[in-house]
């Protein structure tokens, strides 16, 4: 039977039942006679069994029809974010959370309800399972704190993380030479600035004239954009965060490399592209352009495993190596972009003012002067 009936020392009848967030709840009253009390629990399991109940005092009844799919919608609309933030976050919600808790009410989604949810994400695809439920934890946080329901049901420990599925092991410098020498002579640079500079792919493609920077025996890049793809084209934008705007000296012997880039396959304009389209130079190079370069050069240095972004990997332990740039840990946020120590410390760990000095300590890991 659900929850219990009091009688009361006056001849009243109080009634209690625990709600679908484990909490205990009395009738805002009392009743005459028992019929009444046990009629009053009937309405209360109904809601329940309808997921429609509310606690008491989260709110008029009307906002048990708020959907978490409507609720989904107006969070996206509040929220100031980046075309492929946005799109991502949409093909999660539509592929990955709305399908089996859209409907319910906010108000009423439980903690078992997440678990069921979870529970049928496929565990093969851990990145994207941990993705899915780190957004549905932050819209129900959003919600929680808009009043919109009780609690945030979203208490699954280490649900929102997981283990990199793609372990990286850093180019040598051997590995590097062969890539670049099977690389088209337009991409080389490319790939120097990738592995010895550290960037992103969208930050090495967004490269412009006017962002370097070079005077004799020393340069810099200057990231203050990069460009990302959503299925509307390219899109260029500041970075992420703060920390990712910022100047990253070059290691002096890859200077002579894009100096001549710059000579060769680079318009003459400030804003010219360094690594534009072939059929455009005013447009942004593709990625599946550049992999049909990229992937049977570094075939041939035998590490079909080396994706791009490993390079920058790769850049972070030259840069970090006692033999090599041997930078502090701040120093290595800097060079990185990076705005916590967390991810650098895995390179191991930039003081002010040494940026050039790890520059130049990483040429010479590579035999330069």
């Amino acid at each position: 039977m659900f929850g219990t009936v009091h009688k009361l020392p006056s001849g009243r009848y109080r009634a209690m039942y625990y709600g679908t967030d484990g909490r205990r709840y009395s009738a805002p009253s009392t009743f005459i006679t028992e019929k009444d009390a046990r009629g009053f629990l009937a309405l209360r399991q109904a809601e329940i069994i309808q997921r429609t109940w509310l606690p008491p005092g989260t709110g008029d009844k009307p906002q048990a029809k708020l959907t978490l799919k409507t609720y989904t919608e107006r969070w996206l609309r509040q929220r100031d974010l980046r075309s492929r933030t946005r799109e991502e976050y949409r093909n999660l919600l539509e592929k990955q959370i709305l399908p089996r808790l859209g409907e319910l009410p906010i108000a009423s989604i439980t903690p078992d309800d997440i678990r069921d949810w979870y529970a049928k994400l496929n565990p093969k695809t851990p990145t994207l399972r941990s993705h899915a439920y780190s957004l549905l934890r932050t819209i129900l946080r959003t919600a929680l704190t808009d009043g919109k329901t009780h609690i945030n049901p979203c208490t699954i420990r280490g649900a929102g993380s997981t283990k990199r599925a793609h372990q990286v092991q850093a180019a040598s410098v051997e590995e590097l030479a062969v890539i670049i020498e099977e690389m088209p002579d337009r991409y080389r640079a490319m790939i120097l600035i990738g592995a010895w500079c550290a960037l992103r792919f969208g930050e090495v493609t967004e490269l412009r004239r006017q962002d370097v920077q070079i005077t004799e025996g020393s340069g810099v890049l200057r990231i203050r954009r990069g460009v990302t793809r959503t299925k509307d084209g390219p899109e260029v934008g500041p970075p992420k965060t703060q920390a990712g705007v910022r100047d990253v000296a070059i290691p002096p012997h890859i200077l002579g490399a894009i100096a001549d880039h710059l000579a060769v396959h680079t318009g003459s304009g400030a804003n010219a592209l360094l690594f534009p389209a072939v059929t455009n130079p005013e447009k942004h190079l593709a990625g599946s352009t550049f992999k049909r370069h990229y992937f049977p050069a570094r075939a041939k240095a035998r590490r079909d495993d080396l994706h791009f972004h490993d390079l920058r990997h790769t850049g972070a332990v030259f840069a970090a190596l006692p033999t090599g740039g041997d930078a502090t840990l701040y120093e290595l946020m800097q060079r990185l972009g990076h705005s916590t120590p967390a991810a650098a410390m895995n390179y191991q760990s930039v003081a002010k003012g040494r940026a050039q000095t790890v520059a130049e300590k990483m040429s010479r890991l590579a035999g330069g002067q």
